[in-house]
């Protein structure tokens, strides 16, 4: 649906947007299906911040992997939802699979417009949030339910598959037209990391303990001396000789 960019609410949203990266607080949008419209916002914020911290040249890289980020929580989301319409037992790794090929058979745009009220009926929103320094910039992009356990080794799989592609061409040929589901958009996320010179690692799906959600979450470095809280754990690591398990629950990665 198309927008007017220049009517007083587009204006108030940007206004507040930009208000906020001046103050360097965090940004949150909630959405069900991202129009036009929130596009239009997570272009601005990923622009907004960027320009705060005189990298605006990395925008070309941020805002394809967080928009592609968003399209795979709302397919999450999707496919939950189609899974219950056709009974299927999501638990049951070989019940999943045959789900996958029937939803990946019928997946269209169309389709997930057509089922908005059911993501809203069901509370499955999208949640896309930046927080942020001069030093670095992290977007997480959250669905309020766990991963399926046949998901995890799906991602997985994908996260390996991808470390063999150095760019998307290399991807296409290697899958022709069978892209639909085949882990296009971890791939295109690795691959655009890897092209600007951000480490692959810098990108990460997890689950949080004791809460109901999925999260993917981009950590992009904005100045030289910033070290990735995955080198913080492995420096802390070395200094504290705690255990990785140990460390892993009581790490608290600096973001400055």
């Amino acid at each position: 649906m198309k927008f007017d960019e220049s009517s007083p609410r587009v204006r108030e949203a940007m206004e507040t947007i930009d208000r906020t990266i001046a103050e360097g607080r965090t940004i949150s949008l909630v959405t069900w299906i991202l129009t036009d419209y929130g596009e239009f916002l997570l272009h601005h914020i990923a622009a907004g911040i960027l320009q705060r911290s005189g990298r605006s040249e990395l925008l070309d890289i941020v805002y394809p992997a967080v928009k592609e980020l968003v399209i795979n929580a709302t397919k999450a989301n999707m496919k939950r939802v189609f899974f219950a319409e056709q009974g299927i037992d999501a638990m049951n790794s070989a019940d999943y699979d045959k789900g996958m090929t029937l939803f990946k058979d019928k997946l269209t745009e169309t389709m997930i417009m057509h089922h908005r009220k059911d993501f809203k009926d069901r509370d499955y929103k999208i949640t896309i949030t930046f927080y942020y320094t001069d030093k670095v910039m992290n977007i997480k992009v959250k669905n309020n339910f766990p991963l399926l356990p046949r998901e995890e080794e799906r991602i997985r799989e994908k996260f390996e598959r991808a470390q063999s592609f150095t760019s998307l061409l290399d991807f296409y040929m290697a899958h022709g037209d069978d892209t639909e589901g085949a882990g296009l958009g971890i791939t295109m996320v690795g691959i655009l990391l890897d092209q600007s010179g951000i480490d692959r690692h810098a990108f990460t799906v997890f689950e949080k303990p004791g809460y109901s959600e999925t999260a993917a979450r981009l950590e992009i470095p904005l100045h030289a001396e910033y070290i990735p809280r995955r080198r913080q754990f492995e420096l802390e690591l070395q200094r504290s000789g705690k255990t990785i398990e140990d460390l892993r629950r009581t790490f608290r990665p600096s973001v400055r």
